[in-house]
């Protein structure tokens, strides 16, 4: 079932990255539309657009390659892979950890939106993202948050225990000394 969950938010992973991309174009849009307004300068303008769109393209990158780390993880825990155990702890706890971090960043930016410059163009910036992109995000956040706690939870399981446990080979029986009762010659090797 862990192996599930992770498979589910790798396609949630990709899901986000792909949407990210999408979005883009119509945010830039908008935001250099309200930017005219503002009588800032172009190269300002143009640099909050560089910004935005390094950042999206990058955040897709890293989104993609997480989910990757997903699927490897699953698949070691497919087969049982003590250390595929381990390690989707760890990932576990840093996406926990990741998690709370974008929610709370979601929440303080919907609670006192970012003003910096005479300009004002982050407040424009926030207002150019589609009016869906901040609960979808804060939506996306809380199910990365309940996946990895549900993937952790499961892996200490004493289901999960017996499924880590049964898969290791059994030691083969040593063989015994001489096992067909033979004499080994005795003293030194005669001549060549």
């Amino acid at each position: 079932m862990a192996a599930t969950v992770l498979a589910l938010m790798t396609l949630g992973a990709v899901a986000y990255a792909v949407t990210a991309l999408l979005a883009l174009g119509g945010t830039v849009d908008r935001f250099r539309t309200a930017a005219d307004g503002t009588g800032a300068a172009t190269d300002d303008v143009d640099t909050v657009v560089t910004l935005v769109r390094a950042g999206t393209i990058v955040s897709a990158m890293v989104t993609v390659l997480v989910g990757l780390v997903l699927v490897g993880l699953a698949a070691g825990l497919l087969a049982a892979r003590p250390v595929a155990r381990v390690s989707t702890w760890v990932v576990s706890g840093l996406g926990l950890l990741g998690g709370c971090c974008t929610l709370a960043a979601l929440v303080g930016q919907r609670a006192a939106p970012l003003k910096v410059g005479d300009a004002g163009l982050l407040p424009l910036l926030g207002e150019a993202y589609p009016a869906w992109w901040l609960p979808v995000n804060a939506g996306l956040s809380v199910a990365q948050m309940l996946g990895y706690l549900v993937v952790a939870v499961l892996l200490v399981l004493p289901a999960s225990n017996s499924w880590f446990g049964a898969r290791r080979p059994a030691r083969p029986a040593e063989p015994p000394e001489n096992p067909y009762g033979l004499h080994l010659p005795q003293g030194s090797r005669p001549p060549e």
